[in-house]
């Protein structure tokens, strides 16, 4: 029997689902509470993903995350050294509050400190960590933890789960995603939303690749502009350091120079050697060799054996970062599968910038762009749209209140940073940060680079050097955005000088920082460092 009444009904319930599908075009409904996974690798410099330049690599996998969502462009850290960024991403906050300041003294947490695995936890998130920690603290708010043993190991690395410590054989960047996946496909509870967070330890110096990688990157790659850089114009800070490509790589332990020497007690790369298994050992010390025999170092002017030292170091660095990618793939491959792809944000980032020959350097700490920016691309369909980016200034700081923010997880008042979600969703809010503030503390220390604090803006940087220095720096990034020429004594930037030392004691307050404070950290440090002075 024919019921207009129903069919009626129907007909506008069929319009009312057609007209809401419309408004709200290809984008999908966001669940209620996301998965997170969360890829860190450490000491991975913009300049060595694609998504960023092409210059040196290829990661179709790692760009993929941002081509399928969001690259920020502007992304810095607070603190540019591994157990401080690593303290910040966990927390939210400043090196000061967290505890971890350095890579000497301060590497723990500060007892009772929240951190955003746990809030998680607390809120009803199945949450795991694998790979590299690197906090003298024990791992909080994971319901699984597979660590690395301090830096850890490129080859047959220690890895502690619970309170069991055991060597995996393979090669690090494997086991890593191996044990993530492996947690996904056996561990996970799926009547949970979940975080995992995936640690690498590579591109970390000293650069060990894969064997599958080693004949990659056969031709030379393009200098930087800077790599020969005399420091002209500038301050001690400079002259002093002591990660300088020229001078301070390793010849053995760095570059594999007569890897199949015994070399001096103690040396990185035969502590590797000396975990390997005879094959894995032969076919590195194999391939190093015969590099070492196409060239002669001692018929090379100064400048052609940095060039020749700069050759060296890249391109083990980019072979490492060959394996990140390929199992970043891998783990992009095992969502897709499983369905996961949709209702999970992924995010890929860096513990810091790195110095990849600009300047003449290798490492990080200082202000200057390469180590200051970090890469951080993040994918999640139902708000971020695809190929989106984002030029506003954000920070590592930002991380984890971002995280408890999809979560619908309130955020805690000790937290020092800003959501990133409006940013994810296209908008940025009118009152967004204009500058970040920046503050290192290892000093003295390795590589020598000289305490500093500082402030960025789109367009000025300005840096003071303090401890056994007073100096000042300022820069024009806009005319100078590789950051060769110190104006801050030239009278035509008097006004713009006096505006960012201002703008600079401003967030200092924001932030609860300030000189005096420095000036206790100081003292204690200097108390620490005469007690361990020895390993310096």
């Amino acid at each position: 029997m024919y019921k207009p009444k129903f069919y009626a009904a129907a007909a506008i319930l069929l319009l009312a689902a057609l007209l809401s599908a419309c408004s709200t075009g290809s984008k999908q409904r966001e669940p209620e509470r996301p998965n997170i996974i969360f890829i860190m690798s450490d000491d991975h410099a913009e300049a060595a993903v694609s998504a960023y330049s092409d210059k040196l690599i290829h990661t179709p996998n790692l760009d993929r995350i941002g081509k399928e969502g969001m690259i920020f462009r502007n992304c810095f850290v607070t603190n540019s050294l591994c157990s401080p960024s690593r303290a910040t991403i966990l927390t939210g906050q400043y090196s000061y509050r967290t505890g971890a300041r350095d890579n000497s003294f301060s590497m723990q947490l500060n007892p009772g400190i929240t951190t955003f695995p746990m809030l998680l936890r607390q809120a009803g998130y199945q949450t795991a960590l694998v790979g590299k920690w690197h906090l003298r603290t024990k791992p909080e708010g994971f319901d699984y933890s597979s660590i690395l043993n301090d830096q850890g190991q490129y080859y047959n690395p220690d890895f502690i789960t619970g309170a069991d410590t055991a060597r995996v054989h393979g090669y690090v960047t494997n086991i890593i995603m191996d044990k993530a996946i492996g947690w996904l496909s056996a561990q996970r509870d799926d009547s949970k939303p979940f975080c995992l967070m995936i640690h690498n330890k590579a591109p970390h110096r000293n650069w060990l690749p894969d064997s599958a990688d080693l004949d990659a990157f056969e031709k030379d790659l393009p200098l930087p502009e800077s790599l020969y850089d005399d420091y002209t114009g500038r301050g001690r800070a400079a002259h002093e350091q002591m990660m300088n490509i020229g001078k301070n790589l390793h010849l053995l332990s760095d570059l594999k120079v007569n890897a199949a020497s015994k070399g001096p007690k103690g040396n990185w790369l035969i502590g590797e050697f000396n975990r390997m298994d005879s094959a894995q050992r032969n076919r590195l010390i194999r391939f190093y060799m015969s590099r070492d025999a196409a060239v002669d170092t001692v018929k090379m002017t100064p400048r052609e054996r940095i060039a020749w030292r700069y050759q060296r170091y890249i391109k083990d660095y980019l072979r490492c970062i060959r394996a990140v990618d390929r199992n970043v793939g891998r783990l992009l491959a095992y969502l897709k599968e499983k369905g996961l792809m949709d209702n999970t944000l992924i995010v890929y980032t860096s513990d810091q910038g790195f110095y990849l020959g600009e300047h003449g350097w290798f490492d990080k700490r200082f202000m200057y762009e390469e180590s200051l920016h970090t890469p951080l691309m993040m994918r999640y369909p139902p708000l971020i749209k695809a190929g989106s980016v984002s030029d506003a200034p954000v920070m590592n700081l930002d991380l984890p209140e971002t995280f408890l923010d999809l979560a619908k997880v309130q955020i805690p008042d000790s937290m020092q940073g800003a959501s990133l979600k409006p940013l994810l969703a296209g908008k940025t809010p009118d009152n967004w940060r204009k500058g970040i503030y920046y503050h290192y503390y290892e000093y003295p220390g390795w590589h020598a680079v000289k305490r500093h604090f500082g402030i960025r803006t789109q367009r000025y940087k300005l840096i003071h050097f303090y401890y056994d220095v007073d100096e000042w720096e300022l820069y024009d990034l806009e005319k100078d955005p590789h950051e060769m020429l110190n104006v801050y004594k030239d009278p035509a930037y008097s006004a713009v000088k006096d505006t960012l030392t201002q703008e600079l004691y401003r967030l200092q307050h924001q932030y609860g920082d300030s000189y005096e404070l420095a000036e206790k950290i100081l003292q204690h440090d200097k108390t620490m460092f005469n007690r361990y002075k020895n390993i310096y």
